[in-house]
């Protein structure tokens, strides 16, 4: 699943949020309205993978989903993650609203700890990677 981080600057805005979430609640949630029809295969291993500023900068493995009633007595969901955000492949992605399912292949891969690329800003490496012509 890919969601916009709204208001979100960097990664590290994404992670105070998610720590002052974690005050009220054991693991980050996200409330949404619509619950996922594909819940079965997100919970099977998959992720959310986070756009931040036009960029897919980190993922977090989802551990649940809930369907809740908001507080008008409407059906809707809580996303629950596993608190590690694990980075990837910086990948531009185009504004979008709510959220989108992502396949597997197109999903962008993990970045390994000792990579160069995390040392390029993400909103960089992924100029570079779109002006890249093969």
């Amino acid at each position: 699943m890919v969601k916009l981080c709204v208001g979100a600057d960097d990664v590290g805005d994404l992670e105070a949020w998610q720590k002052r979430l974690m005050k009220r609640h054991p693991a980050p949630v996200h409330h949404t309205r619509m619950v996922p029809k594909q819940m079965g295969q997100l919970l099977d291993g998959g992720s959310i993978y986070w756009v931040i500023k036009g960029v897919i900068q980190v993922r977090q493995a989802f551990t649940d989903i809930r369907e809740i009633e908001d507080r008008g007595g409407r059906r809707a969901c809580e996303l629950v993650f596993d608190p590690e955000l694990i980075a990837v492949d910086p990948t531009p992605k185009r504004p979008f609203q709510g959220w989108r399912y992502l396949k597997p292949a197109e999903a962008p891969a993990d970045l390994q700890a000792d990579k160069a690329a995390q040392d390029i800003p993400p909103d960089l490496h992924a100029k570079l990677k779109e002006a890249m012509v093969w």
